[in-house]
């Protein structure tokens, strides 16, 4: 049996679906993160062959004040969880971030590329990483990132509501990847098919801004583009800063035996397609 962590979550919730009777979809009302003490109790009652964990404190800003629960949920819970399921031989599959890197670097980043993450999400979350491969070395973290379904809040769903409302400020010097829910949940389990481990980098293919993005969201939804203002990351001044290249590229995928995923224009314009019908 395969338990899926996060199951009520954007991500979670798409291996639920996928996997159907497969898998038994565990939200926070049976297993806190938060609170990593009941982890072991929890792997013991339910005795899983895999452990699938999308759950994640994902809130960046509010991570920068509320630096212990996101420290809770995206390190220490995630090291006890390697921890437990490699002490009783189950498998681990957890999910990271580009927001580890600093945005420094010209090019795409790669899985061997040295992480130095600009606020405390990025930080929390290197640490689960460090601490699930200290715990768990056959375990497999997947770093994706910008990620967009039809169900859930993202940027696709909120930037639809708010240009239903009129013009709109996005900004326009942070560039990355959008991955899109079902195309990641497809290459996370040929990774898992494949006894992958370690970090892997899993995106669409085909780099953006947030402001490049929005725009074609609004031409292939018929909204006018011109309701689309650019920004600077300045400019928006928020708590917690980003990088302004987060754009994650992969020296394994294909030694792995992994396809790249679609192209992030073709998959937009599929579930954009869904969405206005």
């Amino acid at each position: 049996m395969i338990a899926v962590l996060g199951a009520g979550g954007q991500l979670g919730s798409t291996f639920v679906h996928r996997m159907g009777d497969r898998c038994l979809g565990v939200t926070r009302d049976d297993l806190d993160l938060a609170q990593p003490g009941s982890i072991d109790t929890w792997v013991e009652s339910v005795q899983p062959d895999l452990v699938i964990n999308c759950a994640a404190y994902t809130a960046v800003d509010a991570a920068e004040t509320d630096s212990d629960t996101a420290r809770a949920v995206n390190a220490v819970a995630v090291g006890a969880l390697a921890e437990t399921t490699a002490r009783r031989g189950i498998g681990f599959v957890t999910f990271s971030t580009d927001y580890v890197f600093d945005g420094e670097k010209p090019t795409g980043y790669v899985e061997s590329d040295q992480p130095n993450p600009l606020n405390v999400y990025g930080e929390t979350k290197h640490e689960g990483e460090r601490l699930a491969l200290d715990a768990n070395p056959d375990a497999l973290i997947v770093r994706t990132s910008w990620l967009i379904s039809s169900t859930h809040r993202n940027f696709l769903t909120t930037m639809l509501g708010l240009l239903a409302d009129g013009p709109v400020k996005v900004v326009d010097d942070q560039k990355g990847r959008p991955t899109f829910a079902e195309d990641l949940v497809t290459g996370t389990l040929a990774a898992i098919e494949g006894n992958v481990s370690g970090i892997l980098h899993l995106t669409n293919q085909g780099e953006t801004t947030w402001y490049g993005l929005a725009r074609e969201i609004a031409e292939l939804t018929n909204i006018d583009v011109d309701l689309i203002q650019p920004i600077s990351s300045f400019d928006l001044d928020r708590p917690a800063a980003r990088p302004t290249n987060s754009v994650l590229d992969s020296e394994r995928q294909r030694l792995t035996g992994v396809d790249e995923l679609p192209p992030q224009m073709e998959a937009l314009a599929g579930i954009c397609g869904e969405m206005t019908r």
